[in-house]
């Protein structure tokens, strides 16, 4: 029962994309056009040079340690074992909210044809229910195959996601394109500069890309995964900006003239495909109805199949770190981590059946990016701990590249509002009870708890200024944009106290040690011969 490499620079990069082209492309260009108008263009670019910085951190550290559930894993080797249990708790939570997620925007859609499966307020009807819990069944059972059958099923599906999109751009401009809604209504930027930004913060359009971090995940089981892994995020990053920008374009110049009489905060569009099956009505192109209700089901099915997968490595991630018990770790046949897709089809469908779907989707976000702070902070910490190691990939500059990554993933927390921030506070109380509950049984004593001061300092300053900020419930006693600038200012205190709390020489070089005989265990044949090579 070993692990194996066997997805490809296709099947990497298809993981990734999957990930980020799930149910939100299909509302998107609404959301970004009322608070930018065309300039929501410029936000979309914004937002992909963004994530590419925080994704090129961890291109770094997945190809200096390219293991399973790098998300929870690699933060355990630069500042020990209390930070990754909070990076992986947190990243597991939000990954256990997704497939919840897109289980049900994907049977929303299908109940267009099965009318039984939601009732008259868009919930879940007792049928829809047994539905879901069949439907996750089967994104879990998948994955139970290996990796190769799960790539090449999710390559498929994702082929017709970008097909789709591409399609509906081409055909929606050929129909009617206005070049004049691109100044008129105020002009190219009716919103100016404040626009842009708030179209990237709240408008969604950062929160989109977030799904690159499936190919972290599954970097313990790729081929020649010191060049695959950054082209993969990379070329993630590039394909679904593509497709985010000709959507915009698309739907900026499709827009009826008339319908921004009132400027573009105005502009609406009321049709069960949201704006997208709103604009294809609207224009006469009623054959894209069929095919964009046949992709609002895959989108969001493709994207559970990726989070499950993902998941399941982090679990094993958690299980290698001492936080969950050693079962989740353990292998199937397949090399796949059969007991922790288990695990987290139960804590899904809990999720779906108990939480309010609201709930769901405020700690989705925000519970992931949350996990991101650790990949440029670790990247710049080992450039001390490791400085000769050899390194496939180099981000350059990499103390600005690691503190700008940084200080956007912390922005995107901030945005994401004080009625979210409480609750992550809360769930990372309840992973740290578990832990040191399970602490309390084993008796492990190497936690490295001075290496994860920063984050408690990290996360009270966040707090504070959420609670007292305008976003998500908080008290607006700080205005815009003044909250958003000392969150900027709190996150690069904070990145430098980081880098200097890494953990010691000695520390890293046991952490390392441990994880090397981790993965000879996980594998065998020419992978061990992988594993030796990096010591």
């Amino acid at each position: 029962m070993a692990m194996r490499r066997d997805i490809g620079l296709v099947g990497l990069t298809f993981v990734a994309v999957g990930g980020v082209l799930g149910s939100g492309w299909l509302f998107a260009p609404l959301d970004t056009a009322q608070l930018a108008g065309p300039a929501s263009i410029i936000s979309w670019l914004i937002g992909a040079v963004a994530m590419l910085l925080i994704a090129l951190t961890y291109a770094e550290n997945s190809t200096l340690f390219p293991i399973a559930g790098g998300i929870a894993r690699i933060p355990q080797f630069s500042h020990g074992r209390l930070l990754a249990l909070a990076m992986g708790w947190s990243a597991w939570v939000g990954y256990c909210t997704t497939a919840p997620i897109e289980v049900k925007a994907s049977l929303g859609y299908a109940s267009s044809y099965l009318p039984w499966l939601t009732n008259a307020a868009g919930g879940l009807t007792l049928a829809g229910y047994l539905a879901a819990a069949l439907f996750l069944a089967v994104l879990t059972v998948v994955n139970v195959f290996g990796v190769a059958w799960f790539a090449r099923i999710n390559t498929t599906m994702t082929w017709f996601k970008l097909v789709v999109p591409v399609i509906f751009i081409v055909a929606i401009i050929a129909a009617r394109f206005e070049p004049s809604n691109f100044t008129s209504a105020g002009g190219f930027a009716p919103f100016g500069v404040p626009g842009i930004f708030a179209a990237v913060s709240t408008g969604g359009v950062v929160f989109a890309f977030i799904g690159f971090r499936h190919a972290i995940d599954l970097a313990g089981e790729v081929k020649n995964a010191q060049r695959v892994i950054p082209l993969a995020l990379i070329f993630s990053v590039l394909i679904c900006l593509a497709i985010y920008i000709g959507l915009q374009v698309a739907f900026v110049g499709a827009i009826d003239p008339a319908s921004l009489a009132n400027g573009w905060q105005t502009i609406e569009a009321s049709h069960e495909l949201g704006p997208l099956g709103a604009l294809a009505t609207s224009v006469g192109v009623l054959w894209l109805l069929s095919m964009l209700n046949v992709a609002a089901v895959i989108s969001p099915a493709g994207s559970g199949l990726v989070s499950v997968g993902s998941n399941a490595r982090l679990a094993l991630a958690m299980s290698n770190n001492g936080v969950f018990p050693r079962l989740f770790a353990r292998l199937n046949v397949h090399g796949v981590p059969l007991w922790a897709l288990l695990l987290n089809y139960v804590v899904a469908l809990f999720m779906l059946v108990v939480l309010p779907f609201q709930e769901i989707l405020a700690l989705n976000s925000a519970a992931v990016v949350l996990s991101f702070i650790a990949g440029p902070v670790s990247m710049v910490a080992f450039r001390y701990l490791a400085p000769n190691a050899h390194r496939p990939f180099v981000v350059p500059a990499a103390g600005l590249t690691g503190a700008v990554a940084f200080m956007i993933a912390s922005l995107m927390i901030y945005w994401s509002g004080w009625s979210t921030i409480w609750l992550l506070i809360a769930l990372l109380a309840v992973g740290a009870a578990l832990f040191f509950l399970r602490l309390a049984v084993i008796g492990r004593e190497d936690l490295e708890p001075m290496s994860a001061v920063w984050f408690g300092v990290y996360m009270a300053g966040i707090a504070v200024l959420s609670y007292l900020g305008g976003y998500g419930g908080g008290l607006g006693v700080i205005p815009h944009p003044i909250d958003s600038i000392l969150a900027a200012l709190l996150s690069i205190l904070v990145f430098l106290m980081a880098v200097r709390g890494r953990v010691s020489q000695e520390v890293f070089d046991r952490f390392r040690r441990e994880q090397r005989d981790i993965e000879l265990q996980e594998y065998d044949g020419d992978d061990v011969e992988d594993v030796m090579s990096r010591g």
